[in-house]
């Protein structure tokens, strides 16, 4: 089967980047990473405005009202900028929590016991907003007052603990599906600063993109970004559990193992903290522990697998 974007879809993504390119450039990211953690409210709300949030709301509830293969791509830019905040489940708040659709309120989540950018919202849910749930507590009080400081690896994600209340709710499966596309962004982002660096870096005369490991580790990279996008792509058109699970297992070895390869790419100087690549890195690998991590999308294809198994007959057991 080959997936195509239509040319709304085209549309939608290059706008996404525009306004990201024009509000959430290399000097903010790198400007946000040297300061302490604080949510540009303004940049949210411009965010807001371009109907970022209100993607999957329907247009009779003040939405843009279309779907989850046009979100994923949106969710794809946002991470190809590694650009911060819990967008996740603000967006999933969006005709649930008041101000969630526009940007005027910042939604967060309680997360397998963590909760990112606790200090910065306006309220805090439960979980990633499973469908029929409320808003929770607002980070003043409830969550807010029991919860503890964690050390983030990612300097753009700020971490809070919080208390546990209860069996963990099952992971939301858009949740997921746009963890996935986020980490694809990353991913891509990866690619493009290893192969830019190759073409501009020379050692010996010439630019190291001529060296055979080089192109090789270039290679790879890019492999892993388009079997992951096909992958992701795929999953936002069935919306089928087993096909988010295998997305989001793709994405994230396509992030982190993209990250790790572009760090061998800049070679030492990938290291140094003037270098955006750790950046990279340290977001993929904090997006891995995001709704269930990678555990939980490995036991459903499991499941899945067995249960195929199973109904085949004792002779393919």
């Amino acid at each position: 089967m080959r997936f195509q974007l239509s040319e709304d879809q085209r549309a939608l993504r290059d706008g996404v980047r525009e306004v990201l390119a024009r509000r959430f450039g290399p000097r903010e990211l790198r400007a946000a990473a040297d300061g302490p953690p604080a949510l540009d409210r303004a940049l949210w709300r411009a965010l807001g405005d371009a109907g970022f949030f209100a993607l999957r709301l329907p247009e009779s509830e003040g939405g843009v009202g279309l779907g989850l293969p046009e979100a994923v791509l949106a969710f794809e830019e946002a991470g190809r900028v590694l650009l911060p905040g819990p967008l996740i489940a603000t967006h999933l708040a969006a005709g649930r929590v008041p101000g969630a659709a526009t940007g005027e309120t910042v939604v967060t989540a309680v997360d397998g016991g963590l909760v990112e950018w606790l200090t910065e919202a306006d309220v805090v849910v439960g979980s990633a907003v499973p469908s029929g749930a409320g808003a929770g507590a607002g980070a003043g009080s409830g969550v807010g007052a029991t919860a503890v400081a964690v050390r983030s690896v990612d300097p753009l994600t700020p971490l809070h603990r919080v208390p546990a209340g209860g069996p963990e709710a099952a992971p939301d499966p858009v949740a997921v599906l746009l963890t996935a596309a986020e980490q694809l962004g990353g991913a891509t982002r990866a690619c493009e600063l290893a192969v830019q660096h190759a073409r501009t870096r020379e050692q010996f005369g010439q630019p190291i993109g001529g060296f055979q490991a080089v192109k090789h580790l270039c290679a790879e990279l890019l492999v892993r970004v388009e079997v992951a996008r096909a992958a992701v792509y795929a999953a936002a058109v069935t919306a089928d559990p087993a096909d988010i699970a295998a997305a989001r297992l793709l994405a994230d070895e396509a992030a982190v193992r993209g990250a790790r390869d572009c760090l061998q790419v800049y070679g030492g100087m990938g290291f140094t903290w003037d270098v955006e690549v750790h950046l990279v890195l340290k977001r993929a690998w904090v997006r891995t522990r995001r709704t269930g991590g990678g555990t939980e999308s490995e036991e459903l294809l499991a499941r899945e697998l067995l249960s195929e198994t199973g109904s085949a007959g004792p002779g393919l057991r």
